[in-house]
C-alpha cells in the first residue's frame, strides 16, 4: 500500500520559513506527479505546487510563486517544499499528494501557523 508521511510543519513568525517533507512508499513508477496541497477549514484544497517524474516539471500556484520551492530527491523517496517569506494567509493544513494515471494517494497532512 502506498503511503506518504509529511513532516515539517509548525509555527512560525511572518517572513520565516519552513521546509515540508513527504516520505513516500510502496511507489516505484517513475511515471506520476506528486506535490503539495493546502487546506484551510471552510475551504477545498488548493493545489501549491508538484513535481512530474520522470521529466522534472514543475507547477506553482500564483499565491506562493517565487516564495516556494518543490524540490525531489528520488533515491530517498522524498518531495521537499520549501517555504520562503512566509504570510499569515499561507496558514493551512499541507497535504502531500502523489498522482499516478488514475490513482491519487494523500498523506496525512501537516500543519503550518503563521503568525502576524
Amino acid at each position: 500500500e502506498v503511503q506518504l508521511v509529511e513532516s515539517g510543519g509548525g509555527l512560525v513568525q511572518a517572513g520565516g520559513s519552513l521546509r515540508l517533507s513527504c516520505v513516500y512508499s510502496a511507489f516505484t513508477f517513475e511515471d506520476h506527479a506528486i506535490g503539495w496541497f493546502r487546506q484551510v477549514p471552510g475551504k477545498g484544497h488548493e493545489a501549491i505546487s508538484c513535481i512530474s517524474s520522470p521529466d522534472g516539471g514543475t507547477y506553482y500556484a500564483d499565491s506562493v510563486k517565487g516564495r516556494f520551492t518543490i524540490s525531489g530527491d528520488n533515491a530517498k523517496n522524498t518531495v521537499y517544499l520549501q517555504m520562503n517569506s512566509l504570510q499569515p494567509e499561507d496558514t493551512a493544513v499541507y497535504y502531500c499528494h502523489l498522482k499516478w494515471y488514475q490513482a491519487n494517494y494523500w498523506g496525512q497532512g501537516t500543519q503550518v501557523i503563521v503568525s502576524a
